[in-house]
């Protein structure tokens, strides 16, 4: 073996071994030049109509402002975002990634649904083309070598919550919780909230209540399941729902008299979810955890949160900040994988990036391929005539 193969073959260990990833690389990567104009191609699979379309054009959006803000390139390769429409279907996720892949595109982001990530796993790790989720990111996807999340785990919300209610709550204190049945990422946030609560802590003891789990409930969708849990006289709700349904359910909630503190996942209150809750009120003093708060007083989301919001006159989702963190990755990797990169140099770059100065606040690539990184409370208040989510505190750094 030569001593270039050689070298080349430690590389590929290091970055695919228990030991990969070398921390403090990421701050340094992008003052080094590279003399090159070879193009690249980035393949985003997001939903562009019905329940996810929300969601899809955040992915878009964040990814597009990190390309507005560095020059439209990456790496110092001038760059393109080729956008397929995963539509409302793991069958049409898939399509979406095969399309993108038969086009030569070095990598892959995006992926709203669990059920696209975990259709498209094999499609990815055989085609050795590294995919940056954004955001769908279940607990089962495991032992992969070329999808890596920028998102989050799903049981991780559930985790930093139960931690916190456990010591936050008194004795007296009972939670109801109200989950949709079969809901993509319910069991994952159930059971981190349970784990970190305590399983035989008697605040959580009340059976779990299922609802429905529909992308559009109707005005009494949740009605009789509500009323089930609040004959318990519980003094928190605990529940996990996001976009239409969310709305729903808070409305329905309120409509059946509970005035008690409602903690969720942040997707209850993420985006566009304010709007459509009535304005008398009904969501002020819903806490919510997240990776990410737009409010949040870092150098990297003064940025992030400034441009966003002058360019589509809104403040930026968890959705949008984890796009914009994939580009930011991928601009690293690439830049690593030097001036002719390959699909498995990326890959093996990305192994190398160490800590990443995001809006979130600095992360870092754990062995999963997940973040570990900073999760936050927010509250939802008034900011003159609009509702907005508002930092509270820090919970906790998982992952």
């Amino acid at each position: 073996m030569s001593q270039m193969n050689r070298r080349q073959a430690l590389q590929l260990l290091a970055a695919l071994g228990a030991g990969g990833f070398v921390a403090g690389c990421g701050s340094d990567t992008k003052k080094n030049d590279i003399d090159t104009v070879e193009p690249v191609k980035i393949g985003l699979i997001a939903p562009q109509s019905g329940p996810g379309k929300f969601i899809g054009d955040e992915l878009n959006n964040g990814f597009q402002l990190y390309l507005e803000l560095n020059d439209k390139s990456l790496g110092g390769h001038p760059a393109s975002l080729l956008v397929a429409d995963e539509g409302n279907s793991a069958k049409s996720g898939q399509a979406a990634a095969e399309g993108l892949l038969k086009q030569g595109v070095l990598a892959l982001t995006g992926v709203a649904s669990s059920s696209t990530m975990l259709a498209i796993r094999d499609v990815v790790e055989q085609a050795r083309v590294p995919l940056i989720g954004s955001n769908a990111s279940p607990t089962s996807l495991q032992s992969v070598v070329y999808i890596w999340r920028t998102s989050y785990v799903l049981d991780e919300a559930g985790r930093a919550l139960g931690r916190y209610l456990k010591d936050e709550l008194g004795r007296s204190d009972r939670v109801a919780i109200i989950l949709p049945e079969a809901a993509v990422g319910a069991e994952d946030v159930l059971r981190g909230f349970r784990q970190e609560f305590g399983e035989s802590d008697p605040r959580i003891a009340d059976p779990v209540t299922w609802t429905s789990n529909s992308p559009s409930p109707s005005k009494t969708a949740y009605v009789s399941d509500i009323d089930r849990a609040l004959r318990r006289n519980p003094t928190v709700v605990f529940c996990f729902y996001s976009g239409t349904a969310a709305a729903a359910f808070v409305m329905q909630l309120r409509d059946a008299g509970f005035r008690g503190t409602i903690y969720a996942p942040g997707f209850l209150t993420e985006g566009p979810v304010l709007e459509s809750i009535r304005p008398s009120g009904d969501a002020l003093g819903i806490r919510t955890v997240l990776n990410y708060s737009a409010d949040l007083n870092n150098a990297a989301n003064r940025r992030f949160a400034s441009a966003y919001r002058k360019k589509h006159n809104v403040s930026p989702t968890t959705y949008a900040m984890a796009s914009y963190d994939a580009a930011d990755v991928l601009d690293q990797a690439i830049r690593l994988a030097g001036p002719t990169p390959t699909p498995q140099q990326v890959n093996l770059g990305l192994g190398r990036i160490g800590q990443i100065d995001s809006p979130r606040g600095v992360w870092q690539f754990n062995q999963p391929r997940t973040p570990q990184q900073k999760w936050y409370l927010r509250e939802v208040q008034r900011d003159g005539q609009v509702l907005s989510n508002v930092l509270v505190n820090e919970l906790a750094t998982l992952g």
